[in-house]
């Protein structure tokens, strides 16, 4: 039987309903955003000709149509967001490994619900008793043992690169490729790439893992990781707000430290009809690029800074 009629109360609740749906009222929006954490430190080196491993780049996620996020994954889905207000942080870099210590993993950046997980710090060389590290990208090992690289995180980054001769150290994992192994003695092995997006309207790469470093010659790093020494003294740092790794230190007579990683940032962009307000200790610029203003945090002060969108 048709229904002809409805109680009051019912009309009532109805258009309350209505008047309150974020669907209805067409204030669910989608963000896209890439989300790179704080690259890793490399790691230290004792005095002799030895070298040391780079850093894991920072875990990498992007939802950027068309571009990847890191580990050879596809982009993910754009955030479904709504009015309100959202956790923002950058994680900073990790700081370079003092022997036997590895180099610190970088920290962990944060969009919303979107989390990215730090580089994982490169081994140390000579002496040390512990492994390459685990993290978004993994660390490099040495010819320590145990030689292994870090692992990376599924969907964020690569491992990084095996030890195997003397002298030197392999190169950290990037959000784009595994770090090399090192093979040779003396020769720093290179950090693995990181990836590239045009959200912000030109193409920047992003996560890279940091180079060994060796007595001969020191492993390239790009898209942020820092590249290796060959002579004595502290490992390169990784590229600010790229999330690069740190390349290892180089020993040539006295204790070498690790370079630290690079931060990270988070990059999302919201449709110009929307209003993004952020908390005091964030450090952000704003473009127009296309329909969408994009929105690039470069630092927050402590993990408790958020972005109110209206």
């Amino acid at each position: 039987m048709a229904v002809t009629s409805m109680a009051n109360s019912s009309i009532r609740d109805f258009e309350k309903f209505n008047a309150m749906s974020p669907l209805t009222n067409g204030i669910m929006f989608l963000a896209s955003y890439v989300v790179v954490a704080g690259g890793a430190g490399g790691g230290g080196a004792q005095s002799g000709n030895a070298g040391a491993a780079g850093g894991g780049g920072g875990g990498y996620r992007s939802s950027v149509t068309g571009e990847d996020s890191g580990g050879g994954a596809s982009a993910e889905s754009a955030l479904q967001l709504s009015t309100g207000s959202y956790s923002v942080i950058v994680g900073a870099g990790g700081a370079g490994g003092v022997r036997p210590a590895p180099g610190s993993n970088g920290a962990d950046s944060v969009f919303a619900s979107v989390t990215s997980d730090g580089g994982g710090g490169g081994q140390s060389y000579v002496g040390s008793s512990d492994a390459a590290v685990a993290g978004g990208s993994g660390g490099g090992a040495t010819a320590q043992s145990p030689a292994t690289g870090g692992s990376g995180t599924a969907g964020q980054g690569f491992a990084g690169g095996d030890g195997g001769a003397g002298g030197a150290g392999a190169g950290g994992g990037g959000a784009g490729a595994v770090g090399s192994n090192l093979v040779t003695i003396g020769v720093g092995a290179n950090g693995g790439a990181g990836v590239d997006s045009s959200i912000t309207g030109s193409s920047v790469g992003r996560a890279g893992g940091g180079g060994g470093s060796g007595y001969t010659t020191g492993g390239t790093g790009t898209d942020g990781g820092a590249t290796g020494r060959t002579s004595q003294g502290t490992g390169a740092a990784g590229t600010v707000n790229t999330g690069g790794g740190g390349a290892g230190g180089m020993a040539q007579g006295s204790v070498a430290v690790g370079g630290a990683g690079g931060s990270g940032v988070v990059i999302f962009t919201l449709p110009v009809a929307r209003t993004a307000t952020f908390s005091g200790g964030v450090t952000q610029t704003s473009a127009l690029v296309g329909a969408n203003i994009v929105y690039t945090v470069t630092a927050t002060s402590d993990t408790n800074q958020t972005v109110t969108i209206s």
